[in-house]
């Protein structure tokens, strides 16, 4: 395919040279002269391992070349990579100037192209940036109509350096985020030759993966090495113990605990929290990561508690009381503070929960809800249908909950745990999502 490549810094000159040396035809762009120079010399504009014989091969082969002009560039691709900076502002906000600029550039040369042309972002951007910012820029400049006259997608990149070359041709999935499926299906061949899921999802998606993946990975580092400084204070290896950590893939490196819900609960992870930040503060050490933990928690659980008072004081059906589905423990659960708090402000409550039954309830759990709950048993109802025939407000604290086949009209219902089907009649909102 023939692509331009907005930008010809660190993501452009990696993803030109790497678009070509795949077999497209690549122009990159840059308002420096000095970059399309070392281009067009077939010379690498960044410091990067394999990237310096990969734009010499592919400017040798006449796949890779370079230019100033936007309109010539525009008129020679069917398709445009945005690749420009996206820094950051003294408040921390995003300097979208240069994106802005780019976009109204493209945009007035599109004005003078014939064919249908996909715009596509690489640059790292904020939700809304695409729909706020770089939309109107590109409609502005060309005086037409994106999703109509021309396609727009987003499709974020994942290259670290020192090892792009390789995260280009090895990624775990290919993210794009389209404004329309024509846009999407366009783009996608681009990808063909690599081996990797291709992913179409909204724009909004595909902007904010990049800022969830890095977040992550700070959150990471941040951890390791908090870890690291407790385990030095204790003697330990630090090496050794996170090489033991990360050989559980099953919950310390998976999936496991990373879909959003509710608040975090039970026996053991409270508790240890606590305990290990104890700790820090007695061998004084820092922590400001694990010391949020539980602050973090308890703000999640005021975004519950105003999700359903916001309507004033109404009846709420409790569905669920232990910290997760499966079990009936409810040492620290978080829907047990929940209910607290809302019989604390006079709101008539009914809970629901299969699997609590506390007249058989025994050792830590029964001498919990004896020394801390004990009211919570008149609460109690075995029959879903009486609770759901109660309350104003359902909500819904674990997944293995079924509402299908009750009348819920008139009735909000609040997930805090993901149902796995939602009822098709009933409103619906979840804490976040």
């Amino acid at each position: 395919m023939n692509i331009s490549v907005f930008g010809l810094g660190y993501v452009g000159c990696v993803s030109a040279a790497c678009f070509a040396k795949l077999g497209h035809k690549v122009i990159g762009v840059d308002v420096n002269p000095e970059k399309v120079r070392l281009i067009n010399e077939g010379k690498s504009t960044i410091i990067e391992n394999e990237i310096g014989d990969i734009v010499r091969e592919t400017v040798g082969s006449g796949q890779l070349s370079a230019t100033e002009s936007t309109e010539e560039a525009i008129l020679a691709s069917d398709i445009s990579l945005i690749c420009v900076g996206t820094p950051s502002n003294e408040n921390g906000s995003l300097n979208l100037k240069y994106v802005e600029s780019c976009a109204t550039a493209i945009g007035e040369a599109l004005a003078k192209r014939n064919g249908y042309h996909v715009v596509v972002n690489r640059s790292t951007m904020l939700p809304e940036s695409m729909r706020n910012t770089v939309i109107p820029a590109l409609e502005a400049g060309s005086g037409k109509v994106a999703g109509s006259d021309f396609g727009v997608c987003i499709n974020p990149e994942f290259l670290r350096e020192a090892t792009s070359v390789r995260d280009f041709h090895n990624p775990p999935y290919t993210v794009i985020g389209a404004l329309n499926q024509r846009s999407a299906d366009f783009f996608a061949p681009v990808y063909d030759a690599i081996d990797a899921p291709v992913l179409k999802v909204p724009i909004e998606v595909a902007e904010m993966i990049k800022y969830a993946s890095n977040s992550y990975h700070a959150l990471k580092i941040c951890f390791a090495n908090e870890v690291g400084r407790l385990c030095k204070s204790a003697g330990v290896d630090s090496h050794l113990l996170m090489d033991i950590f990360c050989k559980d893939d099953k919950l310390n490196t998976s999936k496991a605990y990373l879909k959003p819900g509710f608040a975090f609960g039970g026996s053991c992870l409270p508790k240890d929290v606590r305990a290990l930040s104890y700790y820090a503060r007695s061998v004084d050490q820092e922590v400001p990561v694990l010391e949020s933990l539980i602050p973090s928690n308890k703000v999640h659980l005021n975004e519950a508690i105003k999700m359903i008072t916001r309507g004033g004081r109404r009846s709420v059906g409790m569905l669920g009381l232990a910290f997760k589905s499966g079990t009936d423990d409810l040492r620290e659960s978080p829907l047990v503070s929940l209910v607290e708090y809302l019989i604390g402000r006079g709101f008539p409550v009914k809970i629901f929960d299969a699997n609590v039954r506390i007249s058989s309830l025994f050792g830590a759990n029964r001498q919990f809800i004896e020394s801390e709950i004990p009211h919570i048993d008149k609460l109690m109802v075995d029959d879903l249908g009486e609770l759901v025939s109660f309350a104003d407000i359902l909500v819904v604290g674990q997944k293995s909950i079924d509402l299908h086949g009750f009348d819920l009209n008139g009735k909000e219902v609040i997930e805090l745990d993901r149902m796995s089907e939602k009822p098709a009649d009933a409103e619906v909102q979840g804490i976040c999502w």
